[in-house]
């Protein structure tokens, strides 16, 4: 292992995200992992890792690191204002750090999560699978928890870095934009049953502002209740990512990387999984609206989606 970065302020969350710890849902653990799981992998693209390389996970502003090695990084997700030293850091690009170099977020443009990945992948211990950071359960990450002063960052020293991936870039058309009111379509159930005619058209009619009580566990939503046709309660059964539950008072909560295992109330639907990046991205305050789809849609977007990732790691 290669010591990389030291920690000089954590921020308000970074935590060490990979795309999660699979098949432990049953036991009671979140499955975790990025948030945003297209700025993920593009980052890791940018620097010819493995998708599944661990990156850092930067929630809106503070994350502070000096440079311990020289080596090639890539920032993407939202534009938290991150500097090198005294000058505006490249986003959506691969490029050289050196030693003593200070990486700064300062606070966000754009967007809420940015993702930070290092050639050869950020090395902390495998827990069940996964180095993703699961701060309920304290495991995984750097001892189950956020980054804080003084915490190490190291990368696996599995290749000789070069010159040769520096320089990357993502061509325009595939970086998202990240705005402060957007549109996610959804599939019904798989308790669409469970709310009433109206309840339904209110919940695709209507706008939601983002609650303050948003996180990576959920994000928690304000605006016009929606109606069940019968008790909001139903047996507990697994959570998934993208789930929009609907308890007793009508509003929903949309549930994201850090969700539980499992939920006890109706799920009116589910967000398809190509727009869930741009749902991570929302702050508190923004606003999200929600359109039908099908099933089939869901699926042939999430294949182009794969087809286009894999073009792109060709180039390594």
């Amino acid at each position: 292992m290669i010591k990389i970065f030291e920690v000089v302020n954590g921020g308000l969350l970074t935590t060490v995200q990979d795309l999660g710890r699979q098949g432990y849902q049953k036991y009671g653990l979140a499955a975790s992992g990025a948030t945003d799981h297209y700025a993920h992998r593009m980052a890791n693209i940018l620097v010819c890792n493995n998708k599944s390389a661990a990156t850092l996970e930067v929630t809106l502003m503070g994350l502070k690191l000096i440079v311990m090695k020289q080596t090639v990084i890539a920032i993407t997700g939202g534009n938290l204002n991150p500097f090198i030293n005294d000058r505006p850091a490249p986003m959506w690009t691969s490029f050289m750090v050196n030693e003593g170099d200070t990486l700064h977020f300062k606070g966000s443009a754009s967007g809420c999560r940015a993702y930070l990945a290092v050639a050869g992948g950020i090395d902390v211990d495998v827990v069940l699978g996964s180095r993703s950071t699961d701060v309920v359960s304290q495991l995984g990450g750097m001892e189950g928890r956020a980054l804080k002063r003084g915490d190490i960052i190291r990368v696996k020293n599995e290749r000789t870095l070069t010159r040769r991936i520096h320089g990357r870039r993502i061509p325009p058309d595939l970086i998202p934009e990240y705005l402060s009111a957007i549109n996610v379509r959804v599939v019904l159930g798989p308790q669409e049953d469970a709310f009433t005619e109206e309840g339904i058209t209110t919940f695709f009619s209507s706008q939601y502002k983002v609650s303050t009580d948003s996180d990576r566990m959920a994000c928690r939503l304000e605006g016009a209740e929606i109606a069940h046709s019968k008790s909001a309660d139903i047996k507990s059964e697994g959570m998934f990512m993208g789930a929009i539950q609907v308890p007793k008072n009508g509003l929903p909560i949309l549930f994201q990387a850090g969700r539980p295992s499992v939920g006890g109330y109706t799920k009116i639907g589910g967000v398809i999984s190509v727009d869930l990046p741009r749902v991570a991205q929302l702050k508190p305050g923004d606003h999200i609206q929600f359109e039908k789809t099908s099933l089939e849609k869901a699926h042939e977007l999430y294949r182009e989606e794969e087809k286009m990732f894999k073009l792109l790691k060709v180039s390594c």
